[in-house]
C-alpha cells in the first residue's frame, strides 16, 4: 500500500535532518583527523584562562595620549579582535596609558600583528620595484618548511643550493666594489661642488613623478634590505610628503612610493566577498571593497586619473597600501575611481581577503602600541564555575523532560525527549564547529544562553501539542489533528522564534565582551530549534500518528480521553453528557455505540456511513459528522415512508376489490 502523502512528506524531513547530522559531524571529524578541530567546544577566557598583553601607547612627535584618544584606541582593538571571530576576549585601559588585552588561549602570529598595527596607514603611488632575494628565499624555506611538502633532506640540499647562489653573487658583488667606490666618491666630490652654485630645485609636479628618485634615493632604494620589522625611529622618519623605500614582508619585494596620495583616515570602511561581474555573475574570485569619504573620494579620484594615465604594465599605474610602514597590497589602477568606491581584485584566498578588508577597515589606530609585558593567566572563573554552570543544565534538562513526561505521558517519551537529544547534539556540534571556522569560545554568559534555550525549545513542544489536543478536542482524527494544529502552531512559533532572534541580534550588535557570547548562543539555538521542529518534531508526530497506540487513544498515551480533559455540556430537562473524542473510525463507533438508550440495531443504523469521501470524513468535526449522519438517516426514512406508502396504497386497494365483491 503506498504511503499518503503527509507520511512521504514526513520521511524525506528525517532524511533531510540525518543529512544534516551526518554533514556537520563528517566536517567535524574531519578537522579533528587534521589537528585543526577538537570535538568538544573551545572554551573562553573566564573558562580556561589565556594571554594577557599589556600594550603601551606611542603617539607620534612625543606628544601626549588623551583620555579620547586612548578610549578610541581600546575600541578600535575590539574591533579587531572581534573581527576575527566571537573570542570572548577582554580589552580595557591600565591607568591612564596603557591598554590590557586579554584572549582565551594562545593567539597566534596574525592577531599578535593585528592588534599592534599602527595607525599609520597610507595610499602611495608607486615609482619603482624591486626584490630582496635573501629575504624572500628566506620567506619561501620558511613557507615550505611548514607546509611539509619537502622532507627534511630534499630542505637541507635546497637551502644548500640557496648558500651557494649566494656566495656566487657576493663574490661578484665584491670584485666590482672597488671600482663602484671610486666612481661613487668622485660623483660624490663633484656634486658637491655643484651643489654650492646650484639653486634649490623646485618640488615634482606630482607624487607619481619620477624626479622624486634622485640618486642618493635610487642607491638607497637599490641596496634595502627588507624586515619584518620596524623602530619607532624609521616609522616616525615617513614623513607623509616624502618618498618612502619600503617592502612587503610577506613576499621580499621592495617599493620606492611617491608620497602620500591619500591617507588611511579618509577610509570609511570595507569588506570582502566574491567579484562579480557588470552583468551580476560571480566570477570565482574574492575581492575586496574599499569606500572613501568626502573628501577621500576627491583625493582618491585624483589619484586614480593620474595612475590610470599610466599604460597597464607600467609601475607607476600601481598604488601601494602601506600600513605600519609595510606594503600589505599594491594593486594597479584599472578605472579612473569617482565615485570613493574601489575595489581591489587578486589571487586572494578567502582568508586573505578577509584579513586585508580588517586592516583597511581598522587601519585608521589614533595611536601605536608595543608590547611591554606578556603573560599567560589562569582562568578567571575557573572549573568549578564551569562544572556549576554544566550542572545547571542538566537539572534543566531533566525538570523539563519530567514535566513533558508528567504532561505528555508516552508521547513525550516518543517525541519530546528524542528532540531533546538531537538539539542538543545538534547545538554541540554547531559551537564546536564554529570554534574551528571562526574562533568561537564558549564563555559562562554563552552556557547561560544554552540554558536558557532548554524553556524556549520546550515553549515549541507545548505550543504544538496543545494545538493538537485542542484539534481533537473538536473532533478531529489524530492525522487530521496533527496536520491542522501544525499548520497553526506553525506561525506562532516561527513569530516566536523571530522575536528571539530579532533580541538576540540586537543585544549582538549594542553589548561587548560576554554579553555578546550570550547574545550569539540565544540566536544560534533559536535557529536550530526551528531545524529541529521542521526536520524532526513534526515528521515524528506524523508518523506516530498513524500508530494504532496514539491513534486509538490509549492510556498513558497522552492523547487519552482522559488525558485530553473532556467538557461536561448541558443538554436540557437538567441532563449533562461528555464531548466525545474522536480518534479513529473505531474509536468513534464504539464511542456512539456505548450511548445509553441505543441498542444495537439502531447503533449499527446510526454509525451508517453518510456519501462523503474519505479525507472529506476525516476533517470533520462530530457536530458535522453527526449532522452528515442525520441528513443520511433522514433522507433512509423518507425513502422507507416512500415505500409504506406506496404497500398502504396498494393494501387499500385490495380491500375495496374484496368487499365489492362481497357486495355483489
Amino acid at each position: 500500500m503506498a504511503a499518503s502523502a503527509p507520511v512521504r512528506r514526513a520521511r524525506l524531513a528525517l532524511v533531510a535532518l540525518f543529512i544534516l547530522l551526518l554533514g556537520m559531524g563528517g566536517a567535524l571529524a574531519y578537522g579533528v583527523q587534521e589537528g585543526r578541530a577538537q570535538w568538544a567546544p573551545l572554551l573562553a577566557l573566564d573558562l580556561e584562562g589565556g594571554t594577557q598583553m599589556v600594550l603601551a601607547p606611542q603617539a607620534e612627535g612625543g606628544e601626549q595620549i588623551d583620555d579620547e584618544q586612548l578610549e578610541q584606541a581600546v575600541e578600535i582593538i575590539r574591533q579587531r579582535v572581534d573581527g576575527t571571530g566571537v573570542a570572548e576576549a577582554e580589552i580595557a585601559t591600565q591607568g591612564a596609558e596603557n591598554v590590557v588585552v586579554s584572549l582565551p588561549g594562545t593567539p597566534d602570529e596574525e592577531t599578535r600583528q593585528l592588534i599592534q598595527a599602527s595607525a599609520d596607514m597610507d595610499f602611495r603611488p608607486v615609482l619603482q620595484i624591486g626584490r630582496d632575494d635573501e629575504y624572500a628565499e628566506d620567506v619561501l624555506l620558511e613557507e615550505l618548511r611548514n607546509s611539509g611538502d619537502l622532507t627534511e633532506e630534499e630542505l637541507a640540499e635546497l637551502e644548500a643550493d640557496m648558500a651557494a647562489q649566494a656566495e656566487e653573487q657576493n663574490s661578484e658583488d665584491e670584485a666590482t666594489s672597488d671600482e663602484e667606490e671610486a666612481a661613487a666618491s668622485e660623483d660624490e666630490e663633484s656634486e658637491e661642488s655643484a651643489n654650492d652654485q646650484r639653486l634649490p630645485e623646485p618640488r615634482p609636479e606630482d607624487n607619481s613623478s619620477l624626479e622624486w628618485v634622485t640618486p642618493q634615493l635610487a642607491e638607497e632604494f637599490e641596496n634595502y634590505s627588507c624586515s619584518r620589522e620596524l623602530t619607532m625611529e624609521e616609522r616616525a622618519a615617513q614623513a607623509p610628503d616624502e618618498p618612502l623605500i619600503t617592502c612587503d614582508p610577506n613576499t621580499g619585494t621592495t617599493y620606492l612610493l611617491g608620497p602620500v596620495d591619500v591617507p588611511g583616515t579618509m577610509i570609511d570602511g570595507s569588506s570582502y566577498g566574491l567579484e562579480q561581474t557588470a552583468q551580476g555573475t560571480s566570477t570565482g574570485r574574492w575581492a575586496v571593497d574599499v569606500q572613501f569619504d568626502g573628501e577621500g573620494t576627491a583625493a582618491f579620484r585624483e589619484s586614480s586619473a593620474r595612475l590610470h594615465s599610466f599604460p597597464q604594465g607600467d609601475v607607476r599605474n600601481q598604488f601601494a597600501v602601506v600600513l605600519d610602514g609595510h606594503v600589505i597590497v599594491a594593486p594597479s589602477m584599472r578605472a579612473v575611481i569617482g565615485d570613493g568606491r574601489a575595489q581591489i581584485t587578486g589571487d586572494f584566498t578567502e582568508e586573505e581577503a578577509r584579513t586585508l578588508s580588517e586592516q583597511l577597515r581598522y587601519g585608521s589606530l589614533p595611536v601605536s602600541f608595543t608590547i611591554e609585558s606578556e603573560q599567560q593567566i589562569s582562568a578567571t572563573l575557573g572549573q568549578d564555575q564551569l562544572r556549576m554552570g554544566l550542572l545547571a543544565g542538566i537539572i534543566g534538562l531533566v525538570l523539563t523532560a519530567g514535566y513533558a513526561l508528567y504532561q505528555y505521558r508516552a508521547l513525550a517519551l516518543a517525541v519530546t525527549i528524542p528532540s531533546l537529544i538531537v538539539v542538543g547534539v545538534l547545538t554541540w556540534w554547531a559551537i564546536s564547529l564554529l570554534g574551528w571556522t571562526d574562533g568561537y569560545r564558549l564563555s559562562l554568559a554563552g552556557i547561560a544562553g544554552l540554558i536558557l534555550s532548554i524553556g524556549l525549545t520546550a515553549d515549541s513542544f507545548v505550543v504544538y501539542f496543545e494545538r493538537v489536543k485542542d484539534e481533537l478536542r473538536e473532533g478531529r482524527s489524530l492525522p487530521a489533528a496533527v496536520e491542522s494544529g501544525w499548520s497553526r502552531a506553525r506561525r506562532t512559533i516561527l513569530a516566536s522564534k523571530a522575536v528571539n532572534v530579532l533580541a538576540a541580534v540586537v543585544l549582538y550588535l549594542v553589548a561587548v565582551g560576554n554579553v555578546r557570547g550570550f547574545a550569539f548562543t540565544l540566536g544560534l539555538t533559536a535557529l536550530i530549534d526551528v531545524i529541529l521542529v521542521f526536520l524532526f518534531t513534526h515528521p515524528l508526530m506524523q508518523l506516530l500518528a498513524r500508530r494504532k497506540f496514539f491513534a486509538a487513544g490509549k492510556r498513558f498515551s497522552g492523547l487519552s480521553a482522559a488525558e485530553l480533559g473532556v467538557d461536561v455540556l448541558y443538554r436540557g430537562a437538567g441532563r449533562f453528557s461528555r464531548r466525545a473524542v474522536v480518534y479513529s473510525e473505531d474509536a468513534a463507533q464504539a464511542v456512539d455505540a456505548a450511548a445509553p438508550g441505543k441498542d444495537s440495531a439502531a447503533s449499527d443504523r446510526a454509525e451508517e456511513l453518510p456519501d462523503v469521501s474519505e479525507e472529506e470524513w476525516a476533517t470533520m468535526t462530530i457536530a458535522e459528522r453527526r449532522r452528515a449522519r442525520a441528513e443520511a438517516a433522514a433522507r433512509r426514512a423518507a425513502a422507507s415512508a416512500d415505500g409504506s406508502d406506496s404497500e398502504d396504497s396498494s393494501d387499500s386497494m385490495t380491500e375495496a376489490h374484496s368487499s365489492g365483491k362481497e357486495e355483489r
